[in-house]
Formats: C-alpha cells, sequence, structure tokens
C-alpha cells in the first residue's frame, strides 16, 4: 500500500502532538509537517504533496472552514475540534469525518480507515507489477465487514445516500460507506461522468440522453442544472 502523506494543522501542541503519536502507529501514514496555523500549512500543501490533512477548526485568524473554502484542490480532511457544534458545518465541506477531542486512537484509527479505502482504490494509481506499470481497471469497497472487488466495466451508475453509496452494477448492488466526492475523485474522467449530486454514471452504460436526464437500462437519471453544460458538453461530443 503507498503510503499517505499527511500534515496536522493545530494551534493547541499537546493536541498536535497526540496525533503526531496516533499517525507514527500507523505504517500507511508519513507525516510531512505541523502547522499552526492556517498559513503554515498553506506553505506546506504548496510545497509538498499532501494527501491527507488534520484540520483544528476554531484557531486564531482564520478557521479550518475558511481556510478549506481558500483552497481550488484541497486534500482529504478530517476535521479536529474540542466543539460538537461545528460537525455539521464540517461535514457539509464534504470533510472525510470528524474527530471531537480528546480523540482516541480508536476513533482515529477508523477516520483514517475511510481514507485508506478511497486512496487505494484509486484506479489511476499506478502499479509495478514484474518491471512493468500497469493501470488497475477495478475498485476495492468495504461491504460489512469485507473488502469487495467491483470492476470498473461492470457498473452502471452510482447513487448517493447521505454518507453511503450504492453502486450498481450489471451483476449486483453493493453498499458502502464511502463519500461522493471521494468516489468520484478515484473513477476515471473518461469513463465516468457525475450528471447530478446524488448520481454518477458510466458513460457506455448511457443509453440515450436529454438535456434533463439520461437513461441507464431501465433507470432514468435526472441531470442536475449545475452539471448540466459539463454532461452535455461530455455526451454531445459523442454524437456522429
Amino acid at each position: 500500500m503507498k503510503k499517505l502523506s499527511c500534515i496536522i494543522v493545530d494551534d493547541e501542541p499537546l493536541a498536535a502532538n497526540v496525533l503526531e503519536k496516533y499517525v507514527q502507529r500507523l505504517d500507511h501514514l508519513n507525516l510531512v509537517g505541523k502547522a499552526e496555523n492556517a498559513i503554515q500549512a498553506f506553505n506546506l500543501i504548496n510545497s509538498e504533496r499532501i494527501d491527507l490533512m488534520f484540520l483544528d477548526i476554531k484557531m486564531p485568524q482564520i478557521t479550518g472552514i475558511d481556510f478549506i473554502k481558500s483552497l481550488n484542490n484541497p486534500p482529504a480532511v478530517i476535521f479536529t475540534t474540542a466543539y460538537r457544534n461545528f460537525a455539521l458545518e464540517g461535514f457539509e465541506m464534504d470533510a472525510v469525518d470528524y474527530l471531537l477531542k480528546p480523540i482516541s486512537f480508536e476513533r482515529f484509527m477508523k477516520a483514517v480507515g475511510k481514507v485508506s479505502v478511497s486512496y487505494v482504490s484509486d484506479p489511476k494509481l499506478m502499479n509495478e507489477v514484474g518491471g512493468q506499470t500497469i493501470t488497475r481497471d477495478y475498485i476495492f469497497v468495504r461491504e460489512d465487514k469485507r473488502m469487495k472487488k467491483v470492476l470498473l466495466a461492470d457498473i452502471l451508475f452510482v447513487e448517493s445516500i447521505k454518507d453511503y453509496v450504492k453502486i450498481i452494477t450489471r451483476k449486483d448492488t453493493v453498499l458502502t460507506y464511502l463519500k461522493m466526492n471521494y468516489l468520484e475523485g478515484n473513477l476515471p474522467v473518461n469513463q465516468f461522468v457525475r450528471i447530478h449530486k446524488s448520481f454518477i454514471v458510466r458513460i457506455e452504460a448511457i443509453q440515450g440522453y436529454t438535456s434533463s436526464e439520461a437513461e441507464v437500462g431501465d433507470v432514468t437519471i435526472p441531470i442536475g442544472r449545475h452539471y448540466k453544460q459539463k454532461v452535455l458538453e461530455v455526451l454531445n461530443d459523442l454524437i456522429l
């Protein structure tokens, strides 16, 4: 498994030190650095490849929420805070998880596990096998207590249901605890397109479409108005 490069952003040294010790206990995490404020974090993100950020919400000058909003392409984020009332806003920012201080190692591992699943499932990651570089055509997702292999070519569409996604394939349906945005980022853009806040479809599975909906098998899926322009550009390029 490739290591996840991470940073800790927290103005409380004690809290940052606890997280650092937790990171050091997990072999697949690599701590690149720690920051006491958003400016230091910004410099780290722009000088290193960062996959994951442990980010305190309540910080002086610039809050963690405002910092994330300022980034064009933020890494995966796990919010940390001593204030429970920040949870809802944190999840609205598509955070991977929200950790309430004091943080136990068991709860920390659970949050990191959500990132690891989406990261190692990334079909764009290249594997070295027998001296040759290959691209995976499948993902692994957690279903109940096991990891299930899903072939990209079998996927018809994906539907978001709160904190879960439902992957509908030619053979069955897989329900997994995963953020829609992270799954979208882990699917090849030449094969899949997000047509609605709640739906991603495999382009080859679309059997017909209008400006407001797409037909996938016997299911009609709405095309969201915020996604319409991109979707129609992708599909209209296929018109002979």
